[in-house]
C-alpha cells in the first residue's frame, strides 16, 4: 500500500482512538498551498515542452470532459443519495477530479508491461483539476442575476484554490524545467512529504466526522465502485475520439475514473468549507482510489484492449 495512504489511515485511527494529535491550522494552509502550486508547476513544465496548437484541440477536449463528469454525478447524489447540495457538489467535483497518485500507479502499470503512451499526458493531470474545481464550487453556491452573479464569478475565477493552480501552471509553462529547477527543493523533491502530512490531516478531519457516514455508507460504496468504471468508459470513448494510443486511452480511462484527493479536498475546504470532507474522502480515499489500484486499472487495461480490437477488425 502506498505510504501516503497510510498516513491518512494514521490519521483516521488517531482521529477515532481521540488523540490529541493536530495539525495546527497555518501548517495545513501552508501545505495545501505548497501542493497546488506544486501539480500546477509541473502540468506547467510539461506544457512547455509540448507544441502547444497541435495539442490544443486534445486538451479542449480533456478540459470539457473535466466540466461534464461532475455534472453527470451531481444529480445521481442529489437525488438518490439524498445528500445536502454542499457535500453533493463537493464529491462531485473530486469525481471529476483526478487523483495523482492512480495516475502514478497507472504509469507504473503500463511500465511493467512495456505499454507506450503519450508522454504529455501529465498535462492532463493538471487540466482536470481546474474545471471539476470551478463546478463544484459554481454547483455549490448556484449563480444568480446582478450583483450576486458577479461576486460568485469572482469567487470562482479568483478563489485561492484556483488562483494557485493556474499560477502554478502559467509559472511552470514559463520558466520551464530549467528555471524551476532552483525551486525543486521546496516545491517538487518534498512533495510526497507534503501529500503524507495532508493525509494525516485529512485522516482527522474525517475520522471527527466518522458518525455521518452511517446515514450515507452503503450509497457511498457504490457509488465509489460504479462512478469510476461508467467514467472509464466516457475517457476510454475519448481517448479514442482523439487518436491517442492504447497506451494513452487507458491512462485518460484511468484518469476519468480516479477522484482526487489532493487538490479539490484543498479547494473545497477553501471555498465550499460547509460541505463535509468526511463524505467525499471516504468515497473517493477509502473506495475509489483502492478499487481502481486493485480492479479498476486492469480492467480500463482490458476494455481498451477490446475496444481497439473491435475497431480494428471492423
Amino acid at each position: 500500500m502506498d505510504p501516503v495512504v497510510l498516513f491518512f489511515l494514521l490519521g483516521v485511527t488517531a482521529g477515532i482512538l481521540r488523540s490529541e494529535l493536530r495539525l495546527p491550522v497555518q501548517v495545513y494552509e501552508l501545505l495545501s498551498i505548497l501542493l497546488l502550486l506544486a501539480i500546477g508547476m509541473k502540468g506547467g513544465i510539461e506544457l512547455a515542452r509540448q507544441p502547444f496548437l497541435e495539442l490544443l484541440g486534445q486538451m479542449v477536449a480533456v478540459v470539457a470532459m473535466g466540466f461534464i463528469l461532475p455534472l453527470l454525478s451531481f444529480p445521481v447524489l442529489l437525488r438518490f443519495g439524498r445528500l445536502p447540495r454542499a457535500d453533493a457538489a463537493s464529491i462531485a467535483a473530486h469525481y471529476g477530479s483526478v487523483s495523482v497518485g492512480t495516475f502514478a500507479v497507472v504509469v507504473a502499470y503500463l511500465g511493467s508491461r512495456d505499454i507506450d503512451f503519450e508522454a504529455y499526458m501529465p498535462l492532463f493531470v493538471v487540466l482536470l483539476e481546474i474545471p471539476a474545481i470551478l463546478v463544484g464550487i459554481v454547483l455549490a453556491k448556484g449563480l444568480v442575476g446582478g450583483e450576486r452573479l458577479r461576486e460568485s464569478a469572482h469567487e470562482v475565477l479568483l478563489g485561492k484554490s484556483i488562483v494557485l493552480l493556474v499560477g502554478g501552471l502559467l509559472i511552470g509553462w514559463i520558466a520551464g524545467a530549467d528555471g524551476l529547477a532552483k525551486l525543486a527543493p521546496l516545491f517538487f523533491d518534498p512533495f510526497q512529504g507534503l501529500l503524507a502530512l495532508f493525509l494525516l490531516e485529512m485522516g482527522l478531519v474525517t475520522a471527527s466526522q466518522i458518525g455521518t457516514l452511517r446515514r450515507y455508507g452503503f450509497f457511498l460504496l457504490a457509488f465509489g465502485v460504479l462512478t469510476p468504471v461508467f467514467s472509464a468508459l466516457i475517457g476510454l470513448g475519448l481517448g479514442w475520439l482523439l487518436g491517442l494510443s492504447v497506451g494513452g486511452a487507458v491512462v485518460l480511462a484511468t484518469l476519468a475514473a480516479s477522484a482526487s484527493y489532493i487538490a479539490v479536498p484543498a479547494a473545497m475546504r477553501i471555498s465550499v468549507p460547509e460541505a463535509n470532507p468526511a463524505l467525499s474522502l471516504a468515497a473517493s480515499l477509502g473506495v475509489t482510489f483502492p478499487f481502481n489500484v486493485l480492479v479498476g486499472i486492469p480492467l480500463y487495461h482490458w476494455l481498451a484492449g477490446q475496444l481497439y480490437a473491435l475497431i480494428g477488425a471492423a
